[in-house]
């Protein structure tokens, strides 16, 4: 790798698998050092932590300790994400208040938590993981549809709030990523395999994302090659945006 990071240190959320996890360890092969968070211990940065996204004191918890451990972010990734596959009547609003709090909710306590001391340094960038699914009308996902939504909205407003500080702050909204959850949906339906099959045919490039794919362009997001690149919240998502079908 070409260490385009080198001198960098990330949070990342979500880190135990999935996309988070593809992120942190693309982040550590181009030089940067990690803070790897998730529901469960990772195990793929320098320092490893459990943390609820949703918990105020969960996530001062790990900001204390990350700076116990000597390690002063520039870079802060919120892959974590929570939602599952309801429809509209019968999701309770306890279920869309649980998902609003990780996925809009944690991205404003990793603010809180970490904006103040990434004033401090040069080439800081925040990057959340948001979905295609929240600009489009998506059928038994509004819980999760509307959360990464808001997260989108606040990506552009906490981005021009920062933005005199010198730090960035972008989104990604993948389509279809073939991670353990998207398998999961599959298999929960009557026929996993026609499910999957549908489900790429809806990409134009004919393939379901991988993690690794969101990887790349994290990485480039946040490199200092992206340096004039903030409140912008980009598509990744094999051509399913041009035909929605």
């Amino acid at each position: 790798m070409s260490g385009r990071l080198k001198g960098h240190s990330a949070v990342v959320t979500g880190a135990a698998g999935g996309i988070g996890g593809a992120i942190a360890q693309r982040f550590a092969l181009e030089g940067c050092r990690i803070a790897a968070l998730d529901l469960v211990l990772p195990d793929c940065g320098e320092i490893n932590l459990t943390c609820d996204m949703a918990s105020d004191l969960s996530v001062d918890g790990a900001a204390k300790a990350i700076a116990s451990g000597g390690m002063q972010p520039t870079i802060v990734v919120h892959a974590a994400a929570m939602g599952a596959r309801a429809k509209t009547l019968d999701t309770d609003s306890g279920f869309l208040l649980a998902v609003m709090d990780v996925n809009v909710g944690g991205a404003f306590r990793l603010a809180h938590a970490f904006a103040p001391a990434m004033r401090m340094q040069e080439n800081s960038a925040f990057l959340f993981i948001s979905s295609i699914n929240s600009s489009f009308a998506t059928p038994n996902l509004a819980a999760y549809a509307a959360s990464k939504a808001a997260l989108d909205s606040f990506t552009k407003t906490l981005a021009l709030e920062l933005a005199e500080d010198r730090i960035r702050v972008n989104a990604i909204r993948p389509a279809s990523i073939d991670t353990p959850l998207l398998r999961g949906g599959f298999l929960s339906q009557p026929d996993p395999n026609a499910a999957r099959r549908d489900n790429i045919a809806r990409h134009p490039l004919g393939r379901l994302g991988t993690p690794e794919d969101v990887a790349s362009l994290a990485l480039f997001l946040c490199s200092d090659e992206a340096s004039w690149i903030t409140g912008v919240d980009y598509l990744i998502d094999g051509g399913a945006s041009i035909t929605r079908r």
